[in-house]
């Protein structure tokens, strides 16, 4: 899976240190990920949040942090739409962001 873009996770990393290495881990092991579909996804990520257009919902840290992606699962891309604490997440609509 192609994700852009690291630069967004990096940028919240260094504000909020204590995300940094599950967000690496999460880059790491998503760019070795060729998932088809959601079910492929929800095997590895029982817990993620499948919604509306293609965007999926990743709890962070024991959900102090979640990230916001939407796949494009033929083309194997996946863009980093948001990335926020609990309480950011719940001021903005997850499905168009």
């Amino acid at each position: 899976m192609r994700v852009i873009s690291r630069k967004t996770l990096r940028i919240f990393w260094k504000k909020h240190g204590d995300s940094e290495e599950q967000l690496k881990s999460w880059y790491r092991e998503t760019e070795k990920a060729t998932w088809k579909n959601h079910n492929e996804l929800k095997k590895e990520y029982p817990s993620v949040s499948i919604l509306e257009n293609s965007r999926i919902v990743f709890n962070i840290k024991g959900n102090k942090y979640r990230l916001i992606v939407k796949i494009n699962y033929q083309y194997q891309i996946l863009w980093i739409r948001f990335i926020g604490t609990h309480a950011e997440y719940d001021k903005i609509d997850a499905t168009t962001i």
